[in-house]
């Protein structure tokens, strides 16, 4: 009776936390595609191991290829067969769905995960493009997926995919009646959503340094903000700053070595650097006016920041060997939250023009901006690590959601939250 009695509380409470880590997930709404995406099928792979496998491998290939917006998946039922092979791709039955390339697989155990054999079939060339093979443990499934749907993006497009890196985000929600956050990390797709972190005071401006072994972020835990670095895998974390005043904005240098945050110990927010070997903080402004917000320039040569020095909030760059400091931006009265694209070419911002705050890009040399979100309250931007698009924090009704868009403004989809309010998502690096 004893036991019974026991294995009915663990199947409880496997199926609470089931529950709870549904509840969490994100959940992916497709709002707009680039123009003419190319058709490809992901057909449905063989699988030669007993039993049913936990993942559709051949369906989360085909979900990420259509939130990136540039390919549109045959669906399964309007598939008039499924190669296991190329050999058994019929060429002509795929042009009739005006098909542009199939991808057929063979899924099989190996000890103690799995392995995907693939290929990529070009169907108005005739030819196979590639064979190629990715593993993964035995929960590893969706990494599996992801890194195959990374090779097939890179092969069409010759982009680096980002299918398979991660993204920190902040929740928030109500428990007994009170406030609760929690600094959660996810699959880019928002599956396999888990709390890093629960807090009962805010949390914000998660940060991922250059390894994707950490994160730096801002808590009140100790009821005032302060800086912490934490590991996302084994917990471990330090507390780096304790300073009066207003402790904000950590930021990674590309190297791994630094943070550039804000500090107003000496009075007023200024930038500040630091040595996270040495612990030593070097003041990197020094200006009567706010500035904040730092964000490193791909090289780590110089910062982008947001300061109000010229009246309005506008993002400036300074360079960290002479200390000079040039404004980048004049369209609009506000800009603010700097980005840089991994190439250095495009700033990435919060914008504001006519009371309406949006997501826009300048190029960099040549000042042009350009639009990218309609909604109201868009902020808080992160790029993927390839470039390609980019994750922010927006508003539906009265409820954080967050959303993602292409830098050239053609793809679009949201992650709303079955629980709560999300808010601050920052984009993983890659992860070799």
């Amino acid at each position: 009776m004893m036991k019974k009695t026991v294995s009915l509380l663990l199947v409880t409470l496997v199926s609470c936390v089931l529950a709870v880590t549904a509840r969490a997930q994100l959940v992916v709404e497709i709002e707009g595609n680039a123009q003419n995406p190319t058709p490809i099928a992901v057909v449905p792979f063989d699988w030669s191991g007993s039993g049913v496998l936990a993942e559709d491998v051949a369906s989360i290939i085909s979900a990420d290829l259509r939130r990136s917006g540039l390919f549109a998946p045959v669906p399964r039922d309007d598939m008039l067969s499924f190669p296991k092979t190329p050999e058994e791709v019929s060429f002509r039955d795929w042009r009739i769905l005006g098909t542009e390339y199939v991808v057929t697989g063979r899924m099989q155990p190996q000890a103690g995960g799995y392995l995907l054999s693939f290929d990529l079939v070009n169907i108005f060339g005739q030819h196979k493009m590639f064979t190629k093979q990715v593993t993964g443990g035995a929960q590893q499934l969706r990494d599996v997926a992801h890194r195959a749907a990374d090779e097939i993006y890179e092969a069409i497009t010759g982009i680096r995919g980002a299918f398979g890196t991660q993204m920190v985000y902040v929740q928030e929600t109500q428990r007994g009646g009170q406030p609760s956050y929690a600094l959660m990390l996810s699959d880019i797709d928002g599956a396999r959503a888990r709390q890093i972190r629960r807090f009962s005071a805010p949390v914000m401006s998660p940060s991922w340094s250059p390894s994707g072994q950490e994160v730096a972020y801002v808590s009140f835990e100790t009821g005032r903000p302060a800086i912490f670095r934490e590991n996302i895998h084994t917990g471990a974390r330090q507390q780096l700053t304790n300073f009066k005043g207003l402790n904000s904005s950590p930021t990674w240098s590309p190297d791994g070595s630094k943070l550039a945050m804000v500090l107003s110990k000496d009075g007023n927010p200024e930038i500040y650097v630091l040595d996270l070997n040495s612990g030593r903080f070097t003041r990197m402004t020094r200006h009567f006016s706010i500035d904040t917000e730092p964000n490193w320039m791909p090289d780590g040569n110089s910062l982008v920041f947001t300061s109000d020095r010229g009246g309005k909030p506008q993002i400036y760059q300074l360079t960290l060997a002479t200390g000079q400091v040039d404004r980048l931006t004049f369209d609009g009265d506000y800009n603010a939250r700097p980005r840089v694209s991994p190439d250095g070419k495009t700033l990435v911002m919060v914008h504001r023009s006519r009371g309406v705050f949006t997501i826009a890009t300048m190029d960099i040399v040549s000042g042009r901006m350009r639009v990218l979100t309609e909604t109201r309250l868009d902020e808080s931007p992160s790029i993927a690590p390839n470039g390609a698009m980019l994750m922010y924090a927006t508003k539906r009704g009265s409820k954080g959601i967050l959303a993602a868009v292409s830098l050239d403004a053609g793809v679009k989809y949201s992650l709303p939250s079955q629980q709560g309010n999300v808010r601050e998502p920052a984009w993983s690096p890659y992860f070799d």
